[in-house]
């Protein structure tokens, strides 16, 4: 059991030296009551952002414009992603109190950045999703889990008007959904009830283990 600990403490510290950047990575549990004021809400300004762009896109394009759907997209958008640098040595601790950077549409209009990734953790199998804790924490991408008995990937499939969704990431584009997003993750929006988000380096130990 000792060396298997050890191994799994090696493998945090190379985390760090790699330029990860823990401590902005917020992530959430989402279930029951809010769950679904969290997709309620997601919905409206979907809704709201739709109207106000008023445009002649066809509902599945606009779609992909604002998100990164299904695991391949978000893993190929993260991966795209410039990894976040810290100097040598910072410090590895994820501080729940510090807010994640506010959503800013990508400078260059070709880049794509996601604010936050839904990931429907009850979903099987999942070993397809074991991948994105540590890629979205190179990239500083805060993560929010669903479950609703095994039926969150149906419920997240739903706000894209598809039949089920592993993952989707939000992108980037500074609309109303992003400040939804924004609010959620610094705890100011209704549907956070105030639950201690989860420890990124004990994610990524118990992955590691």
């Amino acid at each position: 059991m000792a060396p298997r600990n050890k191994g799994a403490h090696n493998n945090i510290i190379h985390a760090s030296n790699s330029g990860f950047e823990p401590q902005h990575q917020v992530q959430d549990c989402y279930e029951g009551e809010r769950l679904d004021r969290l997709l309620q809400s997601i919905q409206r300004k979907i809704e709201s952002a739709r109207l106000m762009e008023s445009n002649a896109l066809p509902e599945k394009m606009w779609f992909k414009l604002q998100f990164a759907v299904g695991v391949n997209d978000v893993t190929r958008v993260l991966e795209r992603m410039k990894p976040m640098t810290l100097p040598m040595g910072a410090s590895l601790a994820s501080e729940c109190n510090t807010p994640p950077p506010k959503a800013k549409a990508p400078s260059n209009a070709n880049a794509i950045a996601l604010q936050a990734v839904l990931i429907a953790a009850d979903s099987n199998p999942r070993w397809l999703t074991k991948h994105l804790p540590s890629l979205a924490l190179s990239r500083n991408v805060p993560l929010i889990f669903l479950k609703d008995n095994k039926g969150a990937s149906l419920r997240l499939g739903q706000l894209l008007k598809l039949k089920t969704a592993i993952a989707v990431g939000i992108k980037a584009k500074g609309n109303v959904i992003n400040q939804l997003v924004d609010e959620i993750l610094s705890g100011r929006n209704e549907g956070h009830l105030g639950t201690g988000c989860l420890d990124s380096t004990k994610l990524l130990a118990t992955r590691q283990g």
